[in-house]
C-alpha cells in the first residue's frame, strides 16, 4: 500500500519525542515545571526547546493586563502543545458530555466569553485543569474520584471561576517585579501528570511549592479562595448542590490519606480542614438543593470504569457483582456490563444486558450507541447504521451519534456514505482532531487522496505539528493543481500554517 492510502497514525507522546518540534519541551519538562506556584493559576514568562522556538508570553514587565485576545491565542497555541504530547479520549459520547456540561455551568457564571476549548485526557489520575484564552482539561480519572454529577461539576466550576476572575493575567499583574512562573511550566508539569502517572510532575510541583516566596503564596491562596467562592456560586445558580464543593475537597484529602500519592490535582488546589470546612460554611449560608443525582454522569462514570480494568473480563465481573448487590445506580451498572461483554467478544450476552434499558429508553443516545456496538461486533453493519441512522434523523446536532453513524458506515465498506457524513460534521466540529483523523482515514479509503492531504493537515495543525501539516498541505498543492478552488483554498491554508510557525518562534 502507498503511503497516500494507509492509515495514518494519531499523534502521541511516542510519536512526538521521536518528530515533534516540541520534543525538547518533553526532555526539560521537569526542570520548567518549577516556575508553577503552589495554588496559582499559572502566568506565562518565556521559555525555549532546543529548536529556538519560544513559548507564547502573557506580557512583560511594562504591560500590564493581558488583553483576552491574547489570552486567546495564547490558549490556542498552547492547547495544539498539549495535544501533541499527551493521549486524549477518542470518546465522543464522553466528550460531548464534558462539553454540555461546562456549557451549562458557563452559563451561570461570570465568565463573559463563554466558548471554551474543552480537551479530555485519557488518564485515570484525578485532574482537571483551566489555561488562559478559555481552555479546560479534564482527566478521566476524575468521573472516578466524583461519585456524583454535582461534585464533578464542583470542580468544573472552580476551574471556570480561575477563568473568569482572569487569575492568571491578575497574577502577572501583581507579580510584575518577580521572576515569572511559565507557560512551559503548566505545560510541562500537566503532560508529566498525564503521561509519566504524575511522579515526575509531582516531584518538579513540590520542590516548586519548598521555594515558592511568602507573597506569592498569598496571592494565589488568595485566587483559590476567590475561585472557591465563585465556583459554589454558580453551582447554586445552576440549581446543583453548593455542598458538593465540600464534598469533593473531603474525597481529595481522604485520596491523601489512602493513596501512595495524592491527586495531581492537589498539587495545585491545596485542600485543607480549613478549606473545606469554609466551602461548608459558605454553602450553608445559601438556599438548600433537593437531592438528586443524575443517571447521565453514572452513565459516563460506568464508561470510564470498563476501560479502568485491566481487561474487559475483570470489568463485566466487577459490574456483574454490582448488579447482584445493593445498588442505588443499578442503570448504570447494567450499561456497564453490557459494554465490557461486547469488548470482551460476548455480543449476545450483551444485548441479554442491555435489552431492558433499551426497552425503557429506546432512543436514549447512550443505548442506542451501546446496541450498535453489539451489532458491529456481530458484523451486522446493516442493523448498525439503520438504527444510527434513525437516532441522527431524529436529533442531527448530536455529536456522539453523528460520530457513531459515520464510524458504522466506516466498518461496513460504506466509505463515501461516511465521507459525506464527515465532511459535513468537519464544517461544524473545526477544532475536533477526532473528526479529521476519522474523515482522513475515510478520504483514503474513498480515494480522495487530495481529501486525505488537507484532513491530515487539519489533523496535525490542531496536534501542534507544523511541519507534518505543510508537508500534507505540500502534497495537496500538486494533486490539486486543475481544482482551482481547492488549490486556492489550500495554498491559503499552507501561508496560515506558516503565520503560526513564525509567530510560535516570535512569541
Amino acid at each position: 500500500m502507498t503511503e497516500n492510502s494507509n492509515a495514518f497514525r494519531q499523534v502521541s507522546g511516542r510519536d512526538q519525542r521521536s518528530g515533534s518540534r516540541w520534543q525538547g519541551l518533553r526532555r526539560t519538562a521537569t526542570g520548567i515545571a518549577a516556575g508553577l506556584l503552589l495554588g496559582g493559576a499559572p502566568i506565562v514568562a518565556t521559555a525555549q526547546d532546543d529548536n529556538h522556538i519560544q513559548l507564547p508570553q502573557l506580557g512583560d514587565t511594562s504591560s500590564g493586563l493581558v488583553s483576552r485576545a491574547r489570552e486567546n491565542e495564547l490558549g490556542e497555541m498552547w492547547l495544539r502543545m498539549f495535544r501533541s504530547q499527551v493521549r486524549t479520549s477518542s470518546d465522543a459520547l464522553l466528550q460531548q458530555y464534558v462539553e454540555n456540561s461546562l456549557k451549562s455551568l458557563a452559563e451561570y457564571s461570570p465568565l463573559e466569553d463563554k466558548s471554551l476549548d474543552v480537551v479530555v485526557v485519557k488518564n485515570d489520575t484525578m485532574n482537571a485543569f483551566a489555561v488562559p484564552g478559555g481552555v479546560v482539561g479534564v482527566h478521566t480519572g476524575l468521573f472516578l474520584f466524583a461519585e456524583n454529577e454535582d461534585q464533578f461539576a464542583s470542580v468544573l466550576a472552580h476551574e471556570l471561576a480561575h477563568l473568569s476572575q482572569r487569575h492568571y493575567a491578575r497574577s502577572l499583574e501583581a507579580q510584575r517585579n518577580s521572576t515569572l512562573p511559565t507557560l512551559a511550566g503548566m505545560l510541562g508539569a500537566l503532560v508529566l501528570a498525564a503521561t509519566a502517572g504524575g511522579d515526575a510532575g509531582i516531584a518538579a510541583m513540590t520542590a516548586t511549592q519548598a521555594a515558592a516566596l511568602d507573597n506569592q503564596l498569598r496571592f494565589s491562596r488568595q485566587n483559590e479562595q476567590e475561585a472557591d467562592r465563585v465556583g459554589i456560586e454558580t453551582l447554586a445558580k445552576s440549581g446543583m448542590d453548593p455542598q458538593a464543593a465540600g464534598e469533593m475537597f473531603e474525597q481529595m484529602l481522604k485520596a491523601t490519606r489512602y493513596y501512595r500519592r495524592p491527586p495531581e490535582f492537589l498539587l495545585t488546589h491545596p485542600v485543607t480542614e480549613k478549606r473545606i470546612a469554609d466551602a461548608r460554611l459558605r454553602a450553608n449560608r445559601m438556599e438548600k438543593v433537593p437531592l438528586r443525582d443524575s443517571r447521565e454522569y453514572h452513565l459516563m462514570r460506568a464508561r470510564i470504569r470498563v476501560n479502568a480494568e485491566a481487561t474487559p473480563q475483570q470489568a463485566v465481573k466487577r459490574f456483574q457483582a454490582e448488579l447482584r448487590g445493593v445498588n442505588d445506580n443499578e442503570d448504570a451498572a447494567r450499561y456497564g456490563l453490557a459494554l465490557a461483554q461486547t469488548a470482551a467478544g460476548k455480543p449476545d450476552t450483551a444485548l441479554d444486558t442491555l435489552q431492558p434499558l433499551l426497552d425503557k429508553e429506546p432512543d436514549k443516545d447512550a443505548f442506542v450507541l451501546a446496541r450498535a456496538d453489539i451489532d458491529l461486533a456481530r458484523q451486522d453493519y446493516t442493523s448498525a447504521t439503520r438504527r444510527l441512522q434513525k437516532a441522527v434523523d431524529n436529533n442531527p446536532k448530536n455529536h456522539a451519534l453523528t460520530m457513531g453513524l459515520a464510524n458504522a458506515h466506516f466498518k461496513a465498506g460504506n466509505y463515501l456514505a461516511a465521507e459525506r457524513i464527515l465532511k459535513k460534521h468537519s464544517r461544524v466540529r473545526r477544532k475536533d482532531p477526532a473528526v479529521w483523523y476519522l474523515l482522513a482515514e475515510t478520504h483514503g479509503l474513498a480515494g480522495d487522496i487530495v481529501g486525505v492531504h488537507e484532513a491530515r493537515a487539519e489533523y496535525y495543525i490542531l496536534n501542534g505539528v507544523f511541519d507534518k501539516a505543510l508537508q500534507h498541505l505540500r502534497h495537496g498543492v500538486r494533486l490539486a493543481q486543475n481544482d482551482y478552488q481547492t488549490h486556492a483554498i489550500l495554498e491559503q491554508r499552507m501561508k496560515d500554517v506558516i503565520k503560526m510557525q513564525e509567530k510560535a518562534k516570535e512569541l
